[in-house]
Formats: C-alpha cells, structure tokens, sequence
C-alpha cells in the first residue's frame, strides 16, 4: 500500500459499490412527482440553469424547489451515480455562471443525449465523499420531474480546454472556504473548471500524465510543457506546483460495451474527447467523456538500474503493496523479477508493507515467515541469489496499514556479500539504542526498533534499525514507514491552501528519527547512517527538513536532475514520497529511482523503488 495504508485514502481510495450508489440514497424516479421540498406555489418559475449555477460555487438556490428549467441533455451516466447533464443552449453571456447541471435521478435514466426537456426538481449541493473530506460540491437537481419535448436536437458546441484557456493560478486563497468567493475564471484554474461544471466541453490531443486505473479513469494534462518529468508525466516540484493542466478523464460509455483504454504515462490521449465537465472526490474535475479518444502509445518501458561495483554496497527500498502468502504466485515473481532484473540484486533491501501470513484475515496471526519465505524464494526463482531477512513482528493490530495484516518493515540482504550483524533482544515495543563497541556507533539491539513506544508511531509503522558489515565496515540501515496522507485535504479542496492535517505525525516521526540519528554519531562522528523507505512526503516537505535538521542526514533525491525526482503518481502529479537519506560520511554515492510501477498501468506495486550505491 501507499501513501495510505490505512484504507481508504486519497492515494488508494477503495470505491465500494455502496460508495458509489450512495447518491441514489434520495432519488426517486426520473417521471415521478414534482418534489415535496416545496409546494407548486413556492416553486422558482422561470430560473434558467445559469441562474441556479449562480457566480459561485454554491447555488443562491439550494434547497429550494425550481419548476421547468430548460435544456438538452449532453450526457447521461447509467452507473454509480445515476443522472443526467442538461444544458442550456442559450447562455447568458458571463464567464463565470456555468449553463450546465446535473440532474440527479438515482436510477437509470430515461432521458437520451440531445433530448430537448424541461426540470423541475430540488436544487442542492452534493459533496462526494461527504462535506468533512474538504472537497467541492456539485451543484445538481434532484428528485426530478422531466418532460420530454423532442429528441435529436444538436448539442451546445463544446467550450474547448487547452493550455491557452486555462489560467495559470491554480486556486484563489481561503482558508475559511472558497465556496462563497465570486468565481474568477479568466484568473484561477479552478475557477475555470467551476465556471464550467456540467457543461460540454473537449479536448485534443492530450499526454497522458497518470496511468489508467482498475477504475476505469486515466489523467492526461492539457499544458504537457509545465513541470514535465524525464517519463512525459507532470512534476508535483511545491505545494505552488498544483500544475492546474490536469484534469481526469472516465467514459460514459459501460465498458461492457466499449473497453477503456490501458494507459501509461508518455501516451497522448489523442481526440477529440467530448463531455459534460464533472467533479467527484477521487480527482477533482473529471471530464466524463460521451466520445472518448484513442490512446496512442508513447514508448514508455520500465527501467533498469545498473549492478552495483564488487567495492560498492547497493542499499535499496521497495514498498511491495501489502504483499502477504494470498497475494497470489504472479505478485511474487512480479516483484522478484523487479528486485532480479530491475533492481540488480541489491546488496541490501529494505522493504515496506510486508503483511503477516495470513494477510488481511484479522485472526491474530503476526508472523511473516512464510512472507518471506516465499518471497525470497521468488527472487532466486528469477536468477537472484538467496537472500536472508531480518524484522521484529509487530504487536497485533497496532502498527496501522489494512486491518488484521498487520504490515511491517523488513531487510533482505545477500549473506554472500554483506553480513548482519546479530544482537537479540529488541522486540515490538523495545527500542534499540545507539552504543559504543570498539568505539564505533552500534546497535543494542539489531534488528531493533526506534522509539517504538513514542506517540509519533501510535497506529503507524515503527523504525527497523539492522546493523551490516560490508568489506570491513559498519553500515546501519534504518527502514521507514511514516504515517499515510489519508485524511489531508485534497489539492482540488474548497479549502486553498488545502490543510495536511497528518504532517504533524510525519513531522513528529522525523524528529524521532532525525534524534536517533544524532545519537549514533555523538557516539562515532563519522557513523555510516542509511535512512530509507516511504516517507510519506515530498523532497521539500517539512517533513523532511525535519529529517534533515543540523546536517544529521542528506537527502539523495536532491542530486537527481528535477526532472527524475518522483517515486510516485497521484492523480496525474508524479512526486517523491520514497527517499533515502544518508549521513555526512558517506560522500561518495549513486542514487536512482528506477520507474518500474507509478507510471504504468500494470504494476507490481504502486510505488517504485530506489537504490543507492556506495562505497563506505
């Protein structure tokens, strides 16, 4: 898992049926009777759609019944939540009042794009995924009464969205909420696409910035020049990069009937793409496309790291995605073929999301022997050698990822070119400290844990701290998996700047490790000190400078070009979320984030690994 093992969350969101048909909860059916929220008396005659759109995000209407609003359907959606666009082909000539609406039926529509109506129904604001997530609302009309006046009527021509009709300010400030500020469209990205919600519109060629999901979504970007990434992606670079270009893409069409397209990024989502402008949790502004285009392959391949030197110690990080004995035999060789030939058979690897072997059964299992066991034997099954491993089991259900699997932070390493250092006693809640043997930096307990017992890791993965001899010389390698994103407001959020409200955990976990750090090398000042895994958080993230501060750790990502510095792709922003940093005596180091999972629609994980070489 990601970003989020604890589920669901923004970088793996779990979109159960019921999620999805939760907005049918208050439908009735589309020829039913006129809504009971008001009486006829009551009703708002005489409204056209931009008039309920209002010039902000929320309509002056809501709550109230409006009777008769006139439109042509542009697109109707028969699965998840059910509904209707109508649009109205008269438009009142402001920039900022959309002319389009959902319509909200609940069950399968009987409407047909192009037919010719008038609604009457219940003007409200849904926010998917409820209010508290942060996310926008859409305005839409519910409990609907529809007459048909013809059908086969000529569509509104799209309004086209390409790199010059879009601002390049991402979102206006406010922090108390957006919703209720005028729409500028002409200066922020987001006002844009809210001045256009449910309206048609289309796009041409387009790159394809993050991969087709199981879903049935891909994301492209419509200014491929921004922030672009050595892949053809789009680089999240600072919370001021939101790069306003992306936009998701999904068919209305059931895929029963046409397949969607397996995407990877550095395609080119080639059009015209034509659709109602949609908005939903999972991405934000979404173009649910009535005629989608074809995807035209951009040569993109999975990489290959180079073998590391006889006289250079490879330490590598891989966040295998809740891998546990049930994952199935083509997960394990997957990813055995990725640490083998990908990855060059790193010395070391210090892997993330290791579940105990009975994987999400929550039966009190802890142990992941038989994990590892099959694991390892996967990787000398595709040509790599027999690796050894080493972990601390956690106490049950208390290290967070998905309930009962009980996921963990574990070392393989080759006994052939590297050796572990074995000293017992550390356990789940016993912290290994930072000793002097020989007077160099060592472990009291190897494995151990780091502050295991500190509030920074309640609910979280703790600290796997291993102590490695390689030609002579002590490494300690510190495996990490700092607290999920999940519960951050999302980059689309009515809230700007959207708050991250789990970064003080992160925040609070760095410092934890930032200090053990510190630790080992007040006892040897030149103690070799690896720190690696899923940090959870950007290169330029608090979090990090946290890692960082008083010159205890370097981080690696910062000596890749910009253009490479991504271990990660969420909703169409390729980012860091992976690092490995190091202390100040190891100078001399190769580092390479090799893309083997993020950017392609069929992964082994959704992270991609790294690898540092170096010559202690």
């Amino acid at each position: 898992m990601t970003a989020a093992p604890t589920a669901p969350s923004p970088y793996r969101p779990r979109r159960t049926a019921a999620a999805l048909l939760a907005a049918g909860l208050c439908g009735t059916l589309l020829t039913g009777p006129a809504p009971a929220a008001a009486s006829a008396a009551s009703a708002r005659e005489g409204l056209r759609v931009h008039d309920i759109q209002g010039d902000t995000r929320l309509s002056p209407f809501e709550g109230e019944t409006v009777t008769d609003v006139p439109g042509i359907v542009t697109g109707v959606r028969g699965y998840g939540s059910r509904g209707f666009w109508l649009q109205d082909p008269e438009p009142d000539g402001s920039a900022a009042t959309s002319e389009g609406i959902f319509v909200f039926t609940g069950s399968a529509p009987r409407v047909e794009t192009g037919d010719e109506v008038l609604v009457t129904g219940l003007v409200g604001e849904y926010y998917y995924g409820g209010e508290g997530a942060g996310g926008q609302s859409v305005t839409q009309l519910s409990q609907p009464r529809v007459t048909v006046l013809s059908s086969g009527n000529a569509l509104p021509p799209p309004v086209v969205l390409d790199a010059r009709s879009l601002p390049r300010h991402y979102a206006p400030s406010g922090a108390d909420g957006i919703e209720h500020l005028p729409l500028r469209p002409e200066y922020y990205a987001l006002d844009r696409y809210e001045s256009l919600e449910g309206m048609n519109v289309s796009i041409g060629d387009a790159p394809v910035v993050g991969p087709s999901t199981a879903y049935y979504e891909l994301w492209v970007t419509l200014e491929p020049h921004r922030n672009r990434t050595a892949g053809g992606g789009t680089r999240y670079a600072s919370y001021d990069a939101q790069n306003p270009g992306r936009l998701k893409i999904e068919s209305l069409v059931p895929v029963s009937q046409v397949p969607f397209p397996s995407a990877d990024v550095g395609d080119v989502l080639t059009g015209p793409t034509e659709g109602p402008l949609d908005y939903d949790e999972f991405g934000g502004y979404t173009l649910a496309a009535r005629q989608l285009g074809e995807v035209v392959d951009g040569g993109r391949a999975p990489e290959a790291t180079r073998p590391q030197a006889p006289d250079e110690l490879a330490v590598a990080a891989y966040n295998v995605e809740n891998l546990h004995p049930r994952s199935g035999q083509a997960k394990f060789d997957r990813l055995a073929a990725g640490v083998v030939t990908s990855l060059a058979a790193p010395d070391i690897i210090a892997l993330e999301e290791i579940q105990d072997d009975s994987g999400p059964s929550d039966d009190g299992t802890v142990s992941a022997e038989e994990t590892l066991r099959r694991f390892t034997d996967a990787i000398v099954a595709a040509g790599g050698p027999r690796y050894a491993w080493r972990g601390i089991d956690p106490e049950d259900g208390r290290d967070g990822g998905q309930p009962g699997g009980n996921i963990r932070n574990a070392f393989l390493f080759n006994p052939e070119r590297v050796s572990f250092t074995d000293r017992p006693g550390g356990g789940a809640t016993t912290r290994t400290e930072a000793v002097s043997v020989d007077g160099r930096a060592a472990l009291s307990h190897s494995p151990g844990r780091v502050t295991p017992e500190d509030e920074a890791w309640a609910d979280s993965r703790k600290p796997l701290a291993g102590e490695f001899v390689f030609r002579g010389e002590t490494v300690i390698v510190v495996a990490n998996h700092f607290a999920s994103k999940g519960g951050d407001q999302p980059l689309h959020a009515r809230f700007q700047p959207p708050a991250r409200v789990t970064e003080e955990q992160r925040v609070a976990q760095a410092r934890e490790v930032n200090s053990f750090v510190r630790e080992l090398r007040r006892v040897e000042r030149d103690a070799r000190v690896v720190v690696l895994g899923d940090i959870n958080d950007f290169e330029f993230s608090p979090v990090t400078r946290t890692l960082t501060a008083g010159g205890a750790l370097r981080s690696a990502v910062l000596t890749l070009p910009p253009a490479e510095r991504y271990t990660y792709v969420f909703q169409g922003n390729s980012q860091v979320l992976d690092q490995i940093l190091v202390s100040p005596a190891i100078r001399r180091f190769e580092y390479d984030i090799v893309h083997i999972n993020a950017e392609f629609a069929d992964q082994a994980s959704d992270h991609d690994p790294q690898v540092l070489r170096m010559r202690p």
